[in-house]
């Protein structure tokens, strides 16, 4: 500690210094006899007075009076105030006893006594009170350090706790970003599928006829659209939450950062306390400086800071393991469901196929056989109409005959058996023409039944040709490069 002012020292402390020319020696007194004095009595701190204060003060105190100064100032006196000579001097200056002159000397070696005492008393006094504020003010200084250490030591656990954190956090903010990344790979992988799905429906459309229906294969193409598009929704929506937990935990992240730094400088600046000496190089008076208080915190309030923040990290790392787990097992789902909806949509197509590809077989032999029939119906047709023309040659010779017999003369005009078998003949083969020209009616009809059917049947195998085109080589064509399941799982 700075002492302030300057150093009075006690005139009981020390023996001051005679001065030189107060008393003048003994052996000069009597030259100094010689001298005139004046004639005014003495004063009052000129006198032997029993204050030993009087002895004790320092010349430059109060002014010196010397036998030459008073000398001195007799010079400019005239005759008429000129001093008495010395053989007067007894009966001028004598005003006390010897009584007096010992009683004055007693009490000043008492006085002197009594101060050599209170003098003793308190440099004892003041040794031990030295010694006294040396040894509390060691031992404040040694508290004060055993404070800053414990202070460092307090310091330096919970910047480990926070650095331990804080690993923590960032190795659990990267997990949570590769799982992050893992999940926008997944959503893009679905979009191949989605598309590939959406095409399918789309060729399908494409179906003639009675094919253009609402199958199986068409109700599995809209479910898994359906599914995937589920599954899309439900990934963006993780990915929200992604972002907003990384959000979180960079948060998190940034107060441990903060705190941590500031433990740091804490830590270096209560170690350099602590490591302060009396001796160290830097230390210096900063008056005031203890009357200025600028914490804002207590010891509790200061663990309780750093504890909420370590919790709240610890908090946000358990909701962000969490959402990875969730994460993880949602892509297993939705890749599964993904995945079985894709394999019934093949077992959908597959059947569609083989069923469509009977069906264009039974179409192809009944259209076989449609043909056969028409073949041999035409052949029927020609056989029905050559029968026909035949039986004209015979109908024209029966009438022939008919017509010649009726120019028979007069009775000869004889309706004979002949005459009535003609007659016969030529309704017999009448009939046989009506007949055969009904049959030949009934042919060509069958026949047009058999065009028709046979046109009926070729569209039909145009369809179902162009149906099985659709599902076997468009979709399922498509359907081959469908991705797999560790690639719709976010994995590349």
């Amino acid at each position: 500690m700075e002492l302030l002012g300057s150093t009075l020292t006690a005139t009981y402390a020390q023996p001051s210094p005679t001065p030189p020319n107060f008393l003048p020696a003994i052996s000069t007194m009597a030259s100094s006899y010689k001298n005139r004095f004046p004639n005014y009595a003495l004063t009052h701190s000129l006198s032997l007075s029993g204050r030993p204060s009087t002895y004790c003060k320092g010349t430059s105190h109060s002014p010196t009076l010397t036998l030459a100064t008073l000398s001195r100032g007799t010079e400019g006196l005239g005759e008429k105030t000129m001093l008495p000579f010395v053989s007067n001097r007894a009966g001028l200056f004598t005003k006390y006893t010897r009584d007096d002159w010992y009683k004055a000397s007693l009490t000043n070696y008492k006085e002197s006594e009594s101060s050599r005492h209170n003098a003793e008393k308190l440099r004892v006094d003041t040794s031990r009170m030295i010694q006294d504020k040396d040894q509390q003010t060691r031992t404040t200084q040694s508290g004060s350090t055993k404070n800053l250490g414990e202070r460092v030591n307090d310091i330096g656990f919970w910047k480990s706790e926070i650095i331990r954190e804080l690993d923590e956090m960032i190795g659990e903010t990267n997990a949570l970003t590769d799982v992050k990344k893992k999940l926008e790979r997944a959503v893009a992988e679905t979009e191949a599928p989605l598309q590939v799905a959406e095409e399918c429906l789309f060729h399908r459309e494409k179906r003639m006829g009675i094919d253009l229906v609402h199958d199986d294969v068409e109700k599995q193409l809209l479910t898994e659209v359906d599914v995937i598009k589920c599954c899309q929704e439900r990934m963006r929506l993780h990915l929200e939450k992604i972002i907003a937990q990384l959000a979180a935990n960079r948060a998190a992240q940034h107060e441990l950062e903060k705190d941590l730094s500031d433990k740091q400088a804490a830590f270096r600046i209560d170690d350099k306390n602590h490591h302060l000496r009396n001796t160290s190089d830097g230390i210096s008076y900063y008056r005031g400086v203890e009357h200025f208080d600028a914490t804002i915190s207590v010891p509790e309030s200061w663990a309780k800071f750093t504890d909420d923040n370590i919790l709240h990290s610890h908090s946000e790392r358990a909701a962000s393991s969490k959402l990875r787990n969730d994460i993880e097992n949602l892509m297993g789902v939705t890749a599964n469901e993904m995945w079985n909806q894709f394999n019934a949509v093949n077992v959908a197509l597959t059947n569609r196929i083989a069923e469509t590809g009977d069906a264009k077989n039974k179409i192809q032999g009944h259209l076989a056989k449609t043909l056969q029939e028409l073949f041999q119906s035409e052949m029927a047709i020609e056989a029905i109409r050559k029968a026909i023309r035949d039986k004209a040659a015979c109908l024209k010779v029966a009438q022939t005959r008919l017509d010649e017999r009726t120019r028979r003369p007069n009775v000869e005009l004889c309706r004979d058996t002949a005459q009535l078998r003609l007659v016969n003949e030529v309704h017999e083969i009448d009939d046989a023409i009506q007949c055969l020209q009904q049959r030949l009616r009934d042919s060509e009809d069958i026949l047009q039944a058999l065009v028709r059917s046979k046109a009926t049947l070729e569209h039909d195998l145009i369809v179902k040709s162009n149906s099985l085109f659709i599902d076997q080589e468009k979709c399922m064509g498509m359907r081959k490069s469908y991705p797999s399941t560790l690639r719709l799982a976010g994995y590349s």
